[in-house]
């Protein structure tokens, strides 16, 4: 751990820790193992930031504009800039304006109520109940997530878990300036969060185990002793059976893609059309059946 590790692990977990493991058994702490979940198709469908942001649409601190621009934001860098190095700069020096100016502590209050409406409906039960095992061990068990840091906080405090580690944005003022503190918490950095933290807790990885959707947190899988593939997109799900990493698909329609979600958000004006469509046709056959009828 270099100079000035500690602090940044402090900015990243120490906010996000709940006060105790949410296990109900009395089981003596397994102080050296612990779970890493990634949260955003891994723990929940869809994207966390993306429901925050339409929570915020609801109750009008957003516009229409504000949310199709969000979901934008997260659909292309799913599909084009996961591994491209401008883009990832460029979600980078974007991804936190929509809270720019906001103070915290309203954010956080409407980020808990938000989120609480979600939790229930989002949640994948089988991955909830993979990180109660954990903690039924008397493992601690600690989200990691690209989303702002509070995102990870509220969703750890929620379901029972030690915390989180996210991106971290900037505060001056009481005030979000927007902009980020370090890096985004993507790809490469979750590993090198997740092994500060697990210096710094005293945690021996090789007894650790890490879940996730992604092919672009291979690097923090394989960190750990073992690594699960969860819902995992095409690419993970290859380089998992390579690796005989274990693979658990909760989705009911494997094909059912998670981008058809943030699609279904931006063509939903063409699926207004297509409706529209589908009715015409519908009452052209009826007339042609009427018509038939008559010989």
């Amino acid at each position: 751990m270099t100079p000035g590790d500690e602090h940044h692990v402090d900015k990243v977990v120490a906010v996000a820790e709940a006060e105790e493991p949410g296990s109900a058994l009395d089981v003596e702490p397994d102080l050296t193992a612990a779970a890493f979940f990634d949260v955003d198709n891994t723990l929940m469908r869809g994207a966390s930031i993306f429901y925050l942001a339409r929570g915020l649409h609801a109750r009008k601190f957003f516009s229409t504009a504000n949310v199709l621009n969000a979901a934008w934001k997260q659909l292309s860098f799913r599909i084009f800039g996961s591994e491209d190095p401008d883009h990832i700069a460029w979600v980078r020096e974007h991804a936190l304006e929509f809270v720019a100016g906001w103070p915290v502590d309203q954010f956080e209050e409407l980020a808990e109520e938000i989120l609480d409406e979600v939790i229930t409906t989002k949640v994948w039960p089988g991955t909830r109940a993979l990180a109660q095992l954990h903690l039924d061990q008397g493992q601690r068990v600690w989200l990691v997530t690209a989303a702002p840091v509070e995102i990870g906080r509220v969703l750890a405090r929620r379901l029972g878990l030690t915390g989180a580690l996210g991106t971290v944005a900037e505060i001056e003022n009481g005030r979000y300036t927007g902009r980020l503190v370090g890096d985004l918490l993507h790809g490469t950095a979750k590993a090198d969060a997740v092994s500060l933290l697990a210096a710094d807790k005293g945690l021996d990885l090789a007894r650790c185990s890490a879940y996730s959707d992604s092919a672009n947190d291979v690097p923090m899988l394989s960190l750990v002793g073992t690594p699960y593939a969860i819902n995992p997109d095409r690419k993970l799900r290859s380089y998992a059976k390579a690796r005989n990493w274990r693979i658990r698909d909760f989705r009911r329609g494997r094909r059912a893609a998670r981008l058809g979600f943030f699609i279904a958000v931006l063509l939903g004006a063409a699926g207004g059309a297509a409706a529209a469509v589908v009715a015409i046709r519908q009452k052209a056959k009826r007339r042609h059946r009427r018509w038939f009828k008559g010989f």
